[in-house]
């Protein structure tokens, strides 16, 4: 897989490539709708014996036309990257997103990021827009093609009679609802962060726990605690998280909300390592107890609750 990052404007043209047949959109989340409309342009790449492309944006447009500082991702660019390229795509272009290129009209969004990429097919959702104001869709490309490449709708896909998309994804994640993020994705949702050092309550607790800085591009889920896997020092494991604000030991709620994971079966020292926490299952939500007695129980209980998830 060869990826390809490109800033506007671009000075490549239709001979840098081979004949591709190209899937478009965002594809946060790389769920299973994303993964039919790749997986579509795959098997017609496939069929006209040439290459498969997936034409994606960074940073995510709204951080650029409506100006949000901050668009936490359910996949960043990179996982992002890396789980399209796991699908076996040949060539990934990143279009870097900038206000000149969302100012393309139609047409020149199509001479310059199908027809100069050498698109000889071009696939997309049945909602997909391009162009400025999004005035391009699924029913001008053909006109817009100029007769150079023929293109595929890909066709609404539901679950529990609701469209798959990334919208309800993030609406999943937000409410710890990683059962519906699973029959949605596909998989379980995944956070990359680094173990810092925290406030140490947990080793004096008897529960020791890693302290970990989740990578702010990411959206964090609601808080709680979880079943989680966790991926550190080359290997899984089993574990508990909880996502919150610790209200047992704070009188004031601090501005974000700590995430903190213990491991089970593992009592390595991990600081500064990168790890990455795997979120299964939501136990319950966050509470505040009365004494560290009532605290230490119901870590026992949650503990508890994760091995047997894991085991049944």
């Amino acid at each position: 897989m060869k990826v390809i990052h490109l800033n506007h404007p671009h000075s490549f043209d239709r001979e840098d490539f081979p004949p591709l047949v190209i899937a478009l959109g965002f594809f946060d989340g790389v769920h299973l709708g994303h993964q039919k409309v790749i997986k579509t342009a795959m098997g017609i790449a496939r069929e006209k014996a040439i290459k498969s492309a997936v034409i994606t944006f960074d940073p995510h447009p709204l951080s650029v036309l409506r100006k949000q500082n901050k668009v936490h991702y359910i996949t960043p660019v990179d996982e992002k990257i890396e789980k399209i390229g796991e699908l076996g795509v040949d060539y990934i272009f990143v279009v870097h997103f900038t206000e000149s290129f969302a100012n393309l009209h139609p047409q020149e969004f199509v001479d310059q990021y199908l027809i100069k990429l050498n698109a000889k097919h071009v696939v997309a959702g049945f909602d997909y827009s391009y162009g400025h104001l999004g005035k391009g869709n699924m029913e001008t490309l053909p006109f817009h093609s100029r007769e150079m490449f023929s293109s595929t709708i890909v066709e609404k896909m539901s679950k529990d009679k609701e469209k798959v998309s990334s919208t309800r994804i993030r609406q999943s994640l937000l409410e710890g609802n990683m059962e519906d993020f699973l029959t949605l994705a596909g998989r379980f949702y995944q956070s990359k962060g680094k173990v810092i050092h925290g406030e140490k309550r947990g080793r004096q607790l008897g529960f020791p726990t890693a302290n970990v800085a989740v990578d702010q591009n990411y959206i964090v889920p609601s808080t709680g605690v979880y079943a989680v896997r966790v991926y550190v020092c080359g290997a899984w494991y089993n574990g508990v998280c909880n996502i919150g604000f610790k209200p047992t030991f704070h009188n004031h709620k601090p501005e974000n909300p700590t995430i903190e994971v213990h491991i089970l079966d593992f009592s390595s020292t991990i600081y500064d390592e990168q790890i990455i926490i795997e979120w299964h299952k939501r136990l319950r939500s966050e509470k505040k107890f009365e004494g560290l007695e009532q605290l230490v129980a119901q870590i026992q209980k949650d503990k508890d609750a994760a091995l047997e998830y894991f085991q049944s």
